[in-house]
């Protein structure tokens, strides 16, 4: 398994990050995508992927921090390419239903992880919330150069999906999955065919049923993919070995 999508640097899981490891290790799972959301956080993920060959990383700011990390495509550029084992772009994107950040802000940070993602040929990875159509018009500005998108923790429409489907995008399965009122999630999973689905945690938080009140962290993410191996009436097995061999073949 793969966990496509963890904050290691956030607590608790930074301060434990051995016994994390050894859990993540003992459920099977072979690679740990450590996000980046701000300027500061980078500091830790540059010592969480020296500390374990299963944890990478990824370099980026999050919408809501738009407005207090100004990045420049040409820093994210210089970064990945002077850090070891930086293998996507972000977690960058909209967010319009919290606007921690100007919309402009958040708008022109986006367009600056798109440009940096262009340059290096890596994914990105993609928040969106309450911003469909902002991030679909967006993506079409940039629709001839084959982005590699990765639309983390989706929960948006089928329509968004379809959309996103004609750009060649990826999509990341939470815990979310796991609720009980998330049968419309299910529905556009369905949808979704299984060569471009992903699993992930967000740990620290979502936690997946049944272990609802936890701190979420990447071993969890074994039942993550049995409920989605439920909705796409497939064994673990197959869904396991079809989300694994996706993330390595977006992330090359």
């Amino acid at each position: 398994m793969i966990d496509s999508h963890c904050h290691l640097d956030f607590e608790p899981l930074f301060e434990n990050i051995d016994e994390i490891i050894e859990r993540s290790k003992n459920v099977g799972i072979e690679k740990l995508l450590t996000i980046c959301t701000t300027l500061e956080s980078f500091k830790k993920i540059k010592i969480l992927v020296k500390k374990d060959k299963i944890i990478y990383g990824t370099y980026g700011i999050h919408p809501h921090e738009a407005k207090n990390d100004k990045i420049t495509s040409d820093l994210i550029i210089k970064t990945v390419k002077q850090t070891e084992k930086i293998i996507g772009i972000g977690e960058t994107g909209l967010d319009f239903y919290y606007n921690h950040s100007e919309k402009n802000d958040q708008i022109r940070s986006f367009e600056e992880h798109i440009q940096a993602s262009i340059e290096l040929n890596i994914p990105l990875i993609i928040h969106s919330r309450n911003a469909e159509n902002e991030t679909l018009e967006i993506f079409n500005r940039y629709k001839n150069n084959k982005l590699k998108i990765l639309m983390h923790c989706f929960t948006g429409s089928k329509k968004f999906a379809e959309n996103l489907l004609n750009l060649g995008a990826y999509f990341s399965a939470s815990g979310i999955i796991t609720f009980k009122n998330s049968q419309e999630l299910h529905n556009t999973f369905r949808f979704i065919p299984l060569n471009k689905i992903l699993i992930e945690t967000d740990s620290p938080y979502l936690t997946p049923v049944p272990n609802r009140g936890k701190k979420n962290e990447p071993s969890f993410v074994i039942h993550t993919a049995q409920k989605l191996a439920d909705i796409k009436e497939i064994s673990n097995f197959d869904l396991i070995k079809n989300t694994t061999s996706n993330f390595n073949t977006l992330f090359n």
